[in-house]
């Protein structure tokens, strides 16, 4: 059966308003819409690296203990956490050429 959801663990995490540490996730596989969508946002029209945080917050299904996960939750990750995350979609969605075995 094929896998569809990974879980994850950011390296810094998530701090909400209240100051509460969301580290532990799930992210789903991208389907051809997580990649269209975000197109028709005036957001990413204005700056392309948008897509970005939409593609993200569309494909993150939980984070500790959020109700969802907005493109407003993925604006305030710190670097490392979205630098993480953007590896992570690229892995899971066999995006990323494999190392040759020799």
């Amino acid at each position: 059966m094929l896998q569809t959801e990974f879980e994850f663990t950011l390296p810094k995490g998530y701090l909400d308003a209240d100051g509460n540490l969301h580290r532990k996730g799930v992210m789903r596989l991208s389907r051809a819409m997580d990649e269209i969508v975000p197109l028709r946002d005036p957001r990413v029209k204005l700056n392309p690296a948008y897509a970005t945080v939409i593609i993200l917050s569309r494909v993150i299904t939980h984070l500790g203990a959020l109700e969802e996960v907005t493109p407003a939750v993925v604006e305030n990750f710190f670097a490392c956490d979205l630098s993480y995350l953007q590896q992570f979609y690229r892995q899971i969605n066999e995006l990323e050429e494999k190392e040759s075995q020799e």
